[in-house]
């Protein structure tokens, strides 16, 4: 990196804060200014998140290592960009563009300080992913759960309050063991720098090394909660389901997040030395059972958006059965099936809305009975949602086919393609035997029936959207809100067809994750930038 783009690292977090201040100060009755404020501010986010990933997919070595305070590690705060973080911030901003598009139809202004607490939440997210120190790591969790708190609660409803309340209640326990675990971890290692601690586990006394994998342990739940790993996901489908869908779709990215920590933190920590393999047990037998439980779910469920909140279970419960079985071409099909089924998930809960709103339009039928006996009244005023669209039906059905086939895995969409690159894997390297023993054909019989079990019910309910609905009732959709859906599938097209340097990306991904050395050295061996007033009077004696 050269010195502008090097600090485009610390971007992706002044971007959102400081759009979100600036937003606080906008009078809350004008809606479009803060709208267009905060529209703006995100693509630019997402041309920052897209130039961090071209620098990092380049021919370059690893050198994203930015010091905001200039302090040398690890002693000041440092953020990291590798692959795996410039994969992350670039695949929340593709989905915080639509997702804030799709609410400015309706949704940023049943509510005060929605686009405010949107970016505090692209803020957290972002720092999350680019933080190279555990105790930041919290930091940035707090700020993205303060956000998503008030973004979830966002237009009231006693089923968005109730399920706001669990949501909140079960993240605060989760930040209570964070802190425990941090506090382990600090207490034993004597850090909290990612790097600086990977490097002191080796010299850690057994009997302290104990207490230090207890307190990853305890950590490693906090994670857990959030991605959703069974039994600690029973809050979620309820919470996802009641959101608003803006912030559903958004949400999407966030059980993700979970995901990226244990994978960072598993393969940097406990990748090589005394304590490798780590948890790996525990993300093997807790994701296969949160697959079970994710699949069970989605047969059983009757809303869609239900349905969509135990999909993210299903995508969870398969990307940490991979993490513990803890094998790089497996896991490289992993990190494109996290790319896939994310984008997915976020136009479906966005596309549920605009379905069941030509649902609730069948009501209408009763309303036309009562008019004919002249039971209704004459002067009722019509609800106006948007002007209908030729042919919105089947753009409607063209997307709901969409991601019914990439959510149940069906060839030629990319989550064919991401299941299709792990199952092979798993059966042509035999990961946990060779050849592929019992357990590696448990896991892929899993895979393959959470697929069907997703497709069951997926055209399910599209006979019972589409076939069996009340002729001529066609739901009124804005074109601000088709177009996010059908922007998230297209990315998801764009990735079956760039499927090859896709996986080339995922495969140096993995390798480089593998190699703790690579992250320790490059955070080790960053180098501050010199004071400014010191080389500057050491110039003027040089030049005396």
């Amino acid at each position: 990196m050269n010195s502008w783009t090097h600090h485009l690292v610390i971007a992706p977090i002044l971007i959102p804060l400081v759009t979100s201040a600036i937003l606080l100060l906008v009078d809350e009755r004008r809606r479009t200014a803060k709208a267009m404020i905060s529209l703006v501010s995100t693509v630019i986010l997402a041309f920052v998140a897209f130039l961090l990933f071209r620098i990092e997919s380049g021919p370059n070595d690893f050198d994203g290592v930015y010091l905001p305070g200039n302090w040398a590690a690890p002693f000041g705060i440092v953020l990291v960009l590798d692959g795996l973080s410039a994969l992350m911030l670039l695949l929340t901003a593709l989905l915080a563009v639509p997702a804030l598009v799709f609410s400015m139809a309706r949704w940023h202004a049943v509510g005060a300080h929605f686009h405010s607490m949107f970016q505090l939440l692209l803020m957290g997210v972002n720092g999350a992913f680019l933080t190279g120190d555990l105790f930041n790591l919290f930091v940035f969790f707090e700020v993205m759960l303060a956000a998503s708190y008030g973004l979830l609660l966002h237009g009231s409803g006693p089923l968005r309050v109730k399920a706001g309340m669990h949501y909140i209640a079960v993240n605060l326990v989760a930040a209570l063991l964070f802190l425990i675990g941090v506090s382990l971890i600090y207490g034993t290692a004597g850090t909290l720098n990612m790097a600086d601690l990977a490097a002191r586990i080796p010299d850690i006394e057994p009997d302290r090394r104990m207490l230090m994998e207890a307190g990853a342990g305890i950590l490693g739940i906090v994670f857990l909660i959030k991605a959703g790993m069974w039994p600690l996901c029973f809050w979620l489908p309820p919470a996802y389901s009641a959101a608003s869908a803006p912030v559903a779709g958004i949400f999407a990215i966030m059980s993700k997040l979970g995901i990226y920590a244990i994978l960072r933190l598993t393969m940097l920590l406990f990748g090589e030395g005394p304590s490798s393999g780590f948890g790996n047990i525990v993300l093997l037998y807790g994701g296969m059972a949160t697959i079970i439980f994710g699949t069970i779910g989605v047969l059983a469920s009757q809303a869609l958006g239900r349905l969509a909140g135990f999909s993210v279970l299903v995508s969870s419960g398969t990307l940490l059965m991979v993490l513990g079985i803890n094998d790089g071409a497996i896991s490289s099909g992993a990190l494109l099936y996290l790319v896939s089924s994310t984008l997915s998930i976020s136009a479906f809960f966005m596309l549920i809305e605009l379905v069941e709103r030509g649902q609730d339009a069948g009501a209408n039928v009763l309303a036309v009975t009562m008019e004919a006996y002249g039971d209704a009244e004459e002067d009722e005023p019509k609800e106006a949602d948007g002007v209908a669209m030729p042919g919105t039906m089947a753009i409607l059905g063209v997307c709901f086919a969409a991601c019914a086939i990439l959510l149940s895995g069906l060839p030629p969409l990319s989550g064919f393609v991401a299941k299709f690159a792990m199952l092979s894997a798993m059966m042509g390297t035999g990961a946990i035997g060779v050849p592929p023993t019992a357990a590696i054909w448990t896991l892929i019989t899993l895979v393959i029936l959470s697929g069907v079990a997703a497709l069951i019910s997926m055209t399910r309910a599209g006979i019972r959207t589409f076939w069996s609905s009340i002729e001529g009732t066609v739901p009124r959709v804005l074109v601000i809100e088709i177009v996010p859906v059908m922007f998230l599938l297209l990315l998801t097209l764009g990735l079956t067809v760039q499927a090859g340097p896709a996986m080339q990306y995922m495969d140096s991904t993995i390798r480089t994750l593998s190699k703790p050395s690579v992250y320790i050295d490059a955070v080790r061996k960053a180098v501050r930038i010199p004071d400014y007033k010191a080389s500057g009077a050491g110039n003027e004696a040089g030049n005396h």
